[in-house]
Parts: structure tokens; sequence; C-alpha cells
């Protein structure tokens, strides 16, 4: 009879999920046995960097990424990163390795408490009650992460099940997609119908239905102003469209005064609306009227104003653009890009994203983690494809440089770049060794301040004095970089940063660039 570890495997290939990203301990080496040559393991120095680059793996690929960890400590170093995942709905089937089964009881060296631990930032935290459900609990994960929203599911299985005997179990298909109510879609193209002034504002909603030519069909038709939700993981709509109007700014009178010349707002696939310093206000102006679709139930129930449907934005998007005739407003003329910024030394964050954003490919994924340089990064570099930009939506630090590195690994063909800052990079600087070892050509981008500007940018904005811990000089990002494998520069003049820019570009390993820019704090508003 086949055992559970033939059995889950099985169903692995026929979910597409050969790729194993993990950090193995003792309790998961009965998984990893006899590792099959149609697998690939891939392996990270720390849980959340395996976590990190299982996520960039499943937003590019659209499947869900498998992680493996270490029993409790290795959980409990990956949860930072998995409260990223939860906020970001990325797809994972996350495992760890539980002690013995006739050894729990006297709880040795590793017994953890796996389940309580996951919660509550997973969809479904389990271990199976007998070692032959495993391969059905791995598939109920499967469908469980994948189905909307997606999220992280954890599975605990303590190490003995493996050599189980195991009935086979088939991968069932599961549709994923939830149609949106038809008479609550017929009610909001009467508002939008009769709005005189609307605009749409787009989250990562919309990249996650892949309906980027259904949203832009529809702001088309409507020939509304899109703005992208401030803080997105993805892209929700082509940013070199006459239509995009950028990104919302993150306090809510902020947000208020920026929909006030607006009657209607349609909200697609986000929240209503993200947040961030304490800036009270409306959360719109006057009789501004709110049309609200997601597929999350948790955010129709949470939004504060205006009308939620709750349902695929592909399918949403497509039904509204029938019901809605052609808004007969002249289309405005294409943007115009930022001026060329002045040559300065030490350089401006402004001209380093400038001239990064002139020689970034057209095909390029961009994994963001510039944090303070966040909006500079905006105004210069667009995206147009829903494949096209990652970040995450947690506001915590370290996910985008491993992310980068599973994102390549999805996307051979496509060039990925990380924009990071300097403090953000050593939450996760061991993905370094990742891409080296399996010769992942990811250009790595360092902003380096030499601090913690985003915190500085908060503190001027509360007004507070003698704060420490906000500066981080003299970190050798090079040596750390080549300690680990990657090739790498500083670059402090102007004028050697577009040479520097093009080996990272064109190098076929793994490259990093430490680019230092002035220490300007930026205004967190601003």
């Amino acid at each position: 009879m086949a055992t559970v570890r033939d059995v889950a495997r099985g169903i692995l290939r026929d979910l597409s999920m050969t790729t194993v990203f993990g950090n193995p301990g003792s309790t998961e080496l009965p998984m990893l046995r006899d590792f099959p040559e149609d697998f690939r393991y891939i392996l990270a120095l720390h849980e959340a960097s395996a976590l990190g680059m299982a996520e960039g793996y499943a937003r590019s690929t659209g499947n869900a990424a498998l992680v493996n960890l270490h029993t409790a400590p290795g959980l409990g170093n990956a949860m930072g990163a998995m409260v990223t995942a939860w906020h970001n709905k990325s797809p994972l089937v996350v495992t760890a390795g539980q002690q013995h089964r006739s050894h729990i009881a006297l709880e040795p060296l590793l017994t953890g408490k796996l389940v309580e631990l996951a919660k509550p930032y997973v969809k479904r935290s389990h271990e199976p009650l007998r070692a032959e459900d495993v391969p059905g609990e791995i598939l109920r994960a499967y469908h469980t992460a994948m189905s909307p929203p997606q999220g992280p599911v954890f599975v605990s299985i303590p190490m003995d099940d493996w050599d189980a005997e195991c009935d086979p179990v088939g991968a069932r298909t599961v549709s994923h997609r939830l149609a949106p109510d038809p008479e609550a879609l017929r009610k909001a193209a009467e508002v939008l119908r009769e709005a005189g002034s609307p605009a749409i504002v787009v989250g990562p909603g919309v990249a996650r239905s892949r309906s980027f030519r259904e949203v832009v069909a529809l702001a088309e038709r409507m020939v509304a102003p899109v703005f992208q939700e401030g803080v997105s993981p993805l892209a929700g709509f082509p940013q070199n469209h006459p239509l995009f109007g950028g990104f919302m700014p993150l306090a809510q009178k902020l947000v208020a005064e920026k929909l006030s010349p607006f009657d209607t707002i349609l909200v697609l696939g986000t929240q209503v609306f993200t947040y961030y310093p304490y800036v009270p206000g409306p959360v719109v102006e006057g009789g501004t009227k709110v049309v609200h679709i997601t597929d999350d139930p948790d955010e129709a129930a949470a939004a504060p104003v205006g009308t939620s449907i709750v349902g695929d934005v592909a399918l949403a998007a497509g039904s509204l653009f029938e019901m809605l005739s052609e808004a007969g407003r002249p289309m405005p003329p294409a943007p115009e890009g930022p001026p060329t910024p002045e040559a300065t030394s030490p350089m401006s964050v402004d001209f380093a994203l400038h001239t990064l954003a002139e020689l970034l490919p057209e095909d390029v994924v961009v994994s963001d983690e510039s944090t303070s340089s966040k909006a500079k990064l905006h105004k210069h570099i667009k995206v147009d494809d829903p494949l096209g930009y990652i970040t995450s939506a947690a506001g915590g630090l370290g996910f985008c440089m491993p992310a980068a590195v599973g994102a390549k690994l999805a996307l051979p063909e496509r060039p990925v770049v990380c924009v990071i800052g300097d403090g953000s990079s050593m939450y996760s600087i061991q993905s370094l060794w990742t891409a080296a070892r399996y010769r992942i050509p990811v250009a790595f981008i360092v902003i380096n301040n030499s601090g913690y500007s985003i915190l500085k940018s908060f503190r001027n904005l509360l007004g507070m004095e003698g704060v420490p811990g906000l500066d981080v000089p003299d970190a050798d990002l090079v040596k750390i970089a080549n300690g680990f494998g990657v090739e790498g520069e500083r670059v402090e003049e102007p004028d050697d940063l577009r040479a520097a820019i093009k080996r990272a570009l064109s190098s076929e390993r793994p490259y990093l660039l430490d680019i230092m820019v002035d220490t300007t704090v930026p205004d967190l508003l601003g």
C-alpha cells in the first residue's frame, strides 16, 4: 500500500505545487526523505525568507505555493512574514513538522502548539487527527488558500505520519470564483449612470482577479479618473493610462479632500479606505456616493460608507461595462512625465529613481520596499500590467527582497528588480544567499539614507524630539552581499549611477547596488 508521503506527493503534482520553499529541521526530514527528481527544493536561510519567496512565487504564478517550516521555532520565525501574506491575501500552503505522535504526550523538545501559534493570521490552522488524513488536509488547505479572499493556510504534520499507509486520494477540482449578485450590480449601474463626476479607486483585488482589461474598459466607458489605493501589494490599473490619477493619500482627511470633486466613487478590489497616520476627517465629503466591489466579505462588512457587493472583480467590472453606455465626456490627454531631477552630490532620491526608471525594461517586475521613498518611486516608475509590481500591504519589513527571488523563479523570462531601503534590506538579507545559490538574477537596488527615514517622517508629523534608534550608519551592504556570493557596488556620485544600474540589470547573476542618497526627511503626508 502507498504511504502518506506517496499520496501527498501525487496530490502536489496534480496541483502544480512541486516547488517547495523551506528551511528544514529534524521534524521535517521525513517529509523530505527520498525527495523526487521532478520536485525542487528552494532553501532559504531563515523561515521568514522562505515564506516571502513563496509569496512572490505564488503572486507571479497565480497558484498557491508550498512552504515547509521547522516546528514551533521555525513557524515563530516566519510569523511576521505570515502577517504580510495574510494582509497581501497571498495563497500559501504552509506546513511544519510536529513531534512523533507516540512521543507528544511526554512533551519532548520541539513539541509545539503549532495550530494555536499560526492563528489568527491564516484562513485555517489544523493538525490532522490521523496520519491517513494528511493528504486530504493538504488538498483542503490548497482549495482554502485559493478561495477568495485568498490567503495562507497552515497544516501541522507529526513527523511519523509520512510513513503511515494510506489509501489513494484524488486531487479534486474546485471553482473558486464567486459571481456578484446581479440585482446588486443592476442597482450599482443605476448609481453610476446618474453620476455627473464619477471616479474609481482600485486595489490589489483587480490584479488578483486578472481584471486589468475589464477595469480599463469600464473606466474608459465612464471616462472616470482612476486612483490606486495608497499601499497596494499589487497594481490595480495601468499607470501610464490617461485616466490614471495617481495614488491615494493614507490619511482620512486627505482621502476625503482628494475625492471631494467627485459625486460618486466606485471602489474595486480594496477596502474603503486605507489609512496610516491618524488625521481625522470624514470618509467622504457631503453626499458623495460610494459603490464598493470586493472579493473579501470582511472588507465589505467593514466599509464605513456606501453599498458593498461581494464577488469577483473581473465579473463585476465586465457586467457594469455591459450595463453602462458611453459617458460622452472627452478623454484627458496623456500625462506628462516628471521633470529630470538635478544631479547633486549626495544624490537625491528623485535623481536615483528617475535614472533607474529610464533604464528599466518595459516588462520588468518591481518588488518594492522603498518605504520612505515610495511616493517618489511611484512618481518615476510606472507599472502597466498586473504582474509588474509587488509590495507588502502589512506595513512590516522584510518581504520584498525574498519576494523578488520568488517572483524571478516563477517568471524567469522577465527581469526582476527589488527596490529597497537600507533599513528594510537587513530584515531578510539572507535572501541574497538563495539568489546566489540558485543563480537567480535579481537586481537589488538599495536606496541608502543610513537610517529609518520613514520613522523620522512620522516623528516629525507627531512633533516629537529625542527619539533614539532611527539612524543606521556604517553598514557595508556590498561586503554583506559579497559574503553571500552576490556581486555588488556602492554608488555615491550621480555621474556613476547610470553605468552601475546597467551592470546590475544586465548581470546573469544577482547583483546589489548600494546607492547613497541624501538624508533629507520626506513629509509623511506630502
